[in-house]
């Protein structure tokens, strides 16, 4: 039951970081000002960007340690942990200085500060540079976490690093100092506090670090790695894209509720997260050891209960969608124009959710070309079609635009990953996907038609859909034939 484990390890990391930041930021509002929070946003918006300079190095000793890992010793794949590490702290390096020399470019030219000093933006922005540098080498030491299949314990580092981090940030401006400069210099300590914790564990799973430096280890492997740096730009492109051409399209107020709905539908990937960093090194280590068969029903079972659940709870929030807002918010009128974008977004995300488990089986066979291909056939349909349906209709066109992607994204990517693995197939877009989709369908919708007619108080609204999801995913569940056996198999 090891993947069990993995993902509720995972799936407790994931939530504990949602839960964590829903709790630091008024505070963190309440003592740096709206102003000075911006640039944390600012932060936040570089450190995903600048994900395009992994160079595929995280997912790649991911999936090697998990091959090491299925041979049975682990410790074969330390050779080719020191040569990356020495790659990544290098390009830490190089990320610090950038940002050291830049920093007064970007207070004066990219930010437009009203209250801040120059002295503090510029101060702030070569910080920012620090702080991303100390927890850039993280990426490959979690690789080898989870390709070892130890999402727990890199579960467990996240979880204490995450609440040490959030939690003394607050401390550290309500008693030291509360300042911009003060945050980020905390920031930078504990990145690097977090990243030689996570090395020391990664070391532990392979054994010891003193090995001999080996250069031609990179030589096998360097084709899939930049196959998954070209995969990881793409996919950034595409998940970023949308907003871009919509913030110069809509009104800010507009642009405003598309953001919100995207943050309401992001909320799967509480789940979707930690289910990828289960799967992969599973199916990696699958693949290596030659267990096609188990593979086969380790993707068909799997993709059914992931439906099962994912789909029902996409179809109750999108349903009650209003409901939700407006217990956030506590605004009618936010709720009002935000739930018809959010029902439209959460549908889109879930089909791309529903698509995490061909992506890790094309991952775990090295074939990074595909994904890439996909993805870049993707970004030719969402330039245009956002562009046609916003011009009409508005945001709403926007969060269509999101739909009809995923949409094609499920089509398409079902079919070339297993035209290219058809030991696989088995049906499973019929069969695996349209099946769990449709009891979903026919549970929570007229469950939901019936609550609404009820004229319930929105509390009772969200507890109705919980209880729909529920129900929706039991009678999956109870449809799946040989479910317990084969749950206990995919699981081991």
């Amino acid at each position: 039951m090891r993947a069990a484990r993995n993902f509720l390890a995972g799936l407790s990391s994931s939530a504990w970081s949602a839960l964590v930041t829903l709790i630091c930021v008024p505070f963190y509002l309440r003592f740096l000002g709206l102003e000075a929070y911006g640039l944390v946003g600012f932060f936040v918006l570089l450190q995903s960007l600048l994900q395009l300079l992994d160079l595929g190095i995280a997912p790649t000793v991911n999936r090697e340690v998990a091959r090491a890992t299925a041979g049975g010793d682990p410790g074969t794949a330390a050779p080719l942990l020191r040569p990356l590490a020495v790659i990544v702290w290098s390009v830490a390096a190089v990320i610090a200085l950038a940002f050291a020399v830049a920093s007064p470019l970007i207070g004066r030219v990219w930010l437009n500060p009203a209250t801040l000093s120059p002295h503090t933006v510029e101060w702030s922005a070569a910080m920012i540079g620090v702080v991303i540098a100390a927890r850039w080498p993280m990426g490959l030491y979690q690789g080898v976490l989870l390709g070892a299949q130890l999402l727990t314990t890199s579960s467990a580092i996240a979880i204490a690093m995450t609440s040490i981090t959030s939690f003394c940030a607050i401390a550290v401006l309500a008693f030291v100092s509360p300042t911009i400069e003060a945050f980020f210099a905390w920031q930078a300590l504990a990145g690097i506090v977090y990243t030689l914790v996570m090395r020391r564990a990664a070391w532990r799973a392979l054994g010891s670090p003193r090995v001999v430096l080996e250069w031609r280890r990179l030589a096998g492997i360097w084709r899939f790695s930049a196959g998954m740096s070209l995969v990881a730009v793409s996919a950034i492109v595409l998940m970023q894209l949308d907003k871009v051409i919509l913030s110069s399209m809509l009104d800010l107020a507009d642009f405003a509720s598309y953001t919100l709905a995207v943050l309401i539908a992001s909320s799967l990937y509480i789940v979707l997260r930690p289910l990828f960093n289960t799967i992969y090194p599973k199916m990696s280590a699958l693949v290596a050891a030659g267990r096609r068969e188990e593979l086969a029903d380790f993707h068909r079972i799997g993709t059914r209960l992931l439906c099962s659940g994912l789909i029902a709870v996409a179809a109750a929030l999108a349903l009650f969608a209003q409901d939700v807002i407006l217990l956030w918010t506590r605004d009618a009128a936010i709720a009002e124009r935000v739930a018809p974008l959010a029902a439209i977004f959460v549908i889109g995300t879930a089909l791309n959710g529903v698509m995490h488990f061909p992506y890790a089986l094309q991952l775990a066979h090295g074939l990074a070309r595909l994904p890439l291909e996909i993805n870049v056939i993707l970004i030719a349909v969402l330039v245009p079609t956002t562009i046609v349906l916003a011009r009409s209709y508005g945001a709403l066109g926007g969060a269509a635009a999101w739909l009809v992607l995923n949409t094609l994204y499920l089509g398409i990517g079902a079919w070339l990953t297993h035209r290219a693995l058809p030991q696989l197939t088995h049906r499973w877009l019929s069969h695996e996907v349209a099946v769990p989709c449709l009891v979903c369908i026919a549970i929570v919708v007229p469950g939901s038609w019936l609550v609404h007619a009820a004229r319930l108080p929105s509390v009772a609204n969200v507890a109705a859909a919980l209880v729909l999801a529920g129900t929706a995913f039991a009678a999956n569940v109870a449809l799946t034939r040989n479910v317990s056996v084969r749950l206990r198999r995919a699981l081991a």
